[in-house]
């Protein structure tokens, strides 16, 4: 089914913008002087699939873990979320205690509908997230999830995270447009890695780069050595020149030893890819320093590339030789300072975690619903996206998510923005239905 071409008014909702500028900046007519979620107009996207919510009224749902192991961060996205609801004409917020389980979010979800709920921001984790979406759809009510578990995507429902897919989509990209087209991957061989993995797959048959190889390793030394010696084929590469050392030296002549001794100094042929996405972030991360350099497979050669995380460990890992150079994708902290400062400012200088921003983001935009009308799947699916804390986010029909992340290259100095986060998304494709 095609979604119905409509406009939206012309608006920068920033989610910042929608507590720190005034209930002027709110009237959904013009622009925003200060940085906010922000609706920025546009006609309505018209990708397939698309599914209408049949509530799009009444009070928002915060569904949040408010005690149990996740409680203190539960109760940090409470507060982040009532920063947006300070807005003037903002609706009422009910907020449900998940406990950080699949059955509490359940009950939750649940009790929010029964209290007339027209849209649920949260829950936090992906195990609450599939506990919550069978009900909220069978409810007809749309769902801005704060997990960045993209598997739990569909119509009706967005995980807001910053996801895997999203982290890997840009990095490569950058990497591939670079000249960096010949990529491969040494991956955890758990959900994460799997993630990482079919994100390269999609990013590279999009950008028509070649097939990439991809390799697994357990939670062990010796396998993430195996697992580096085989996706660099250290001994096919340096079958070659072994064999021309063994030729010089069985010569049994002053001349063959010393052309022996001189092919021992040759550099093994290199790798059969140009870029390396790593998914390791701590104790494998120090293990691959060693293992990279020993079979020839990393920098000036090799590009290596890696997640978000490595964003908090970007000064530390320029110690390292070998890491100097690597690039993540991540979203520029200069953008989500305003948020910091407002957060602080309110609450008596505590620094928030970066998920009060993704939650901060999903309370703006319900606002901003609220103001065109209610928490249609059209307004929150307009094709133009929305400004938030960290950058331009758009919600698709079918459940997923564009992000505009920065490009960071590891220095000595700390961090260097090599490819700035776009200040808008480019334009989705339209379906080929349209």
């Amino acid at each position: 089914m095609q979604v119905e071409k409509s406009r939206m008014s012309r608006t920068t909702l920033t989610p910042v913008a929608l507590v720190l500028a005034t209930a002027a900046a709110l009237a959904l007519a013009g622009c925003s002087t200060a940085p906010r979620p922000t609706a920025t107009g546009g006609e309505v996207s018209s990708m397939q699939p698309t599914a209408h919510a049949t509530r799009t009224q009444g009070p928002v749902a915060l569904l949040v873990p408010l005690t149990g192991p996740y409680g203190a961060i539960g109760q940090s996205i409470e507060k982040a979320v009532k920063l947006a609801f300070s807005a003037p004409g903002a609706p009422r917020l009910d907020v449900e205690n998940t406990g950080g389980t699949a059955a509490g979010a359940a009950s939750a979800a649940h009790n929010a509908i029964g209290k007339g709920a027209g849209l649920i921001l949260g829950p936090l984790t992906m195990a609450e997230a599939r506990a919550v979406t069978p009900i909220a759809q069978s409810a007809g009510v749309n769902v801005l999830a704060f997990t960045n578990d993209d598997s739990v995507a569909r119509p009706g429902i967005w995980p807001l995270g910053i996801s895997p897919d999203q982290q890997v989509g840009r990095v490569v990209s950058y990497a591939i447009e670079s000249g960096r087209t010949r990529t491969a991957a040494i991956l955890p061989d758990n959900l994460f890695g799997r993630l990482m993995a079919a994100a390269l797959r999609r990013t590279t048959a999009r950008l028509g780069a070649p097939p990439p190889h991809i390799g697994y390793y357990s939670a062990s030394f010796s396998s993430l050595n195996a697992t580096t010696r085989s996706i660099s084929q250290f001994d096919s590469r340096g079958a070659g020149l072994m064999s021309r050392i063994r030729a010089a030296r069985d010569e049994d002549s002053a001349a063959g030893r010393r052309l022996a001794a001189k092919l021992r100094s040759e550099p093994v042929p290199p790798p059969p890819f140009d870029a390396l996405l790593l998914g390791a972030t701590s104790e494998d991360l120090a293990e691959l320093q060693t293992f990279l350099p020993y079979y020839e497979a990393g920098p000036p050669q090799v590009q290596l590339m890696g997640p978000a995380l490595w964003s908090s460990r970007a000064r530390a890992m320029a110690t390292h030789e070998v890491l100097r150079g690597a690039i993540y994708a991540a979203p520029d902290p200069s953008a989500g300072l305003p948020f910091n400062q407002k957060f602080e400012a309110t609450y008596g200088g505590v620094t928030p975690p970066s998920i009060d921003k993704v939650a901060f983001d999903a309370a703006a935009i319900s606002v901003l619903a609220a103001h065109e009308g209610g928490y249609k799947t059209s307004v929150l699916t307009a094709s133009s996206g929305f400004s938030g804390t960290d950058g331009p986010l758009r919600l698709l029909p079918n459940g997923h998510v564009e992000r505009g992340l920065a490009v960071f290259r590891i220095e000595p100095n700390g961090p260097k923005v090599v490819s700035p986060a776009p200040q808008t998304l480019p334009s989705p494709a339209p379906s080929p239905n349209a």
